[in-house]
């Protein structure tokens, strides 16, 4: 009997611990910001919580209040400093003055050599004298979609039919193995602080903090939802994840077509 009854003891600790895991304590986490170099506080630093996808900035004193749970990530950017990942601990709920410091990046500004495009003035001449895009965009009749597939080969043909004609495969292999990360879109767009980040962000760092996903798969993601080469280079990161979020809207759609 003495057995069963620890067996219950350690089965309830399991589905409370699981259930703590699922649903944490959320708690009121007032900390500051301040720069390493010199103790001043910094104003306007994002701190996104990665764990529950919400976001808030310093105020002039360089003091921030967020909701988080003990183990819970905070991440903290601003322009001319080191980014930052804290983890969150009791003490910082009990101490009254938890200090965050950021630390200054150093910028070494390098020559730059601007190559003219030898421009007359000429508009025939000039254009000849343009770059040429490379890229070649591949189109079947009947559809009302192109597909920019890079160099001109074999290869690149066979991918593009691969996405016309098994769009649900494709998709599926983009984000089938990366359920948690894609739960996040909704609540990412939902939060305008983070919002507001992503839009001044063109380097994909926060957003790949925020999926977990790293720079390469984000770029995958893309290309193989038939964003063009220059709007994955070109994008700042909020427009990234809605194009992010547009495709994974495909996918569900196409897997409740398929009564998955």
């Amino acid at each position: 009997m003495k057995k069963f009854f620890l067996l219950y003891l350690l089965l309830l600790s399991v589905v409370i611990s699981a259930q703590e895991e699922e649903n944490p304590i959320l708690q009121e986490l007032t900390a500051t910001v301040i720069n390493a170099q010199t103790d001043f506080p910094l104003q306007s630093v994002h701190v996104i919580n990665l764990n529950q996808v919400i976001g808030t900035i310093t105020d002039q004193k360089g003091n921030f209040s967020i909701q988080a749970a003990v183990n819970d990530t905070l991440y903290l950017t601003y322009l001319g400093f080191k980014a930052q990942k804290v983890r969150v601990t009791n003490d910082m709920f009990s101490i009254a003055d938890t200090k965050i410091a950021l630390t200054e990046l150093a910028f070494a500004l390098e020559e730059v050599v601007v190559t003219p495009y030898q421009l007359t003035g000429y508009l025939e001449i000039d254009v000849k004298n343009l770059p040429v895009n490379n890229a070649y965009q591949y189109s079947i009749s009947g559809l009302n979609k192109s597909y920019e597939a890079g160099s001109k080969n074999p290869s690149a043909v066979t991918k593009v039919l691969g996405a016309i004609l098994n769009p649900a495969d494709l998709l599926r292999n983009l984000f089938g193995k990366k359920p948690k990360q894609m739960r996040k879109l909704q609540k990412i767009k939902q939060d305008d602080n983070i919002r507001d980040l992503l839009a001044s962000k063109f380097d994909r760092a926060t957003l790949t903090e925020l999926l977990q996903l790293e720079k390469v798969d984000i770029e995958d993601i893309l290309n193989n939802c038939n964003y063009s080469k220059s709007f994955i280079q070109t994008a700042n990161d909020l427009q990234i994840l809605d194009a992010i979020s547009s495709c994974y809207e495909d996918y569900k759609a196409v897997n409740k077509g398929n009564g998955s």
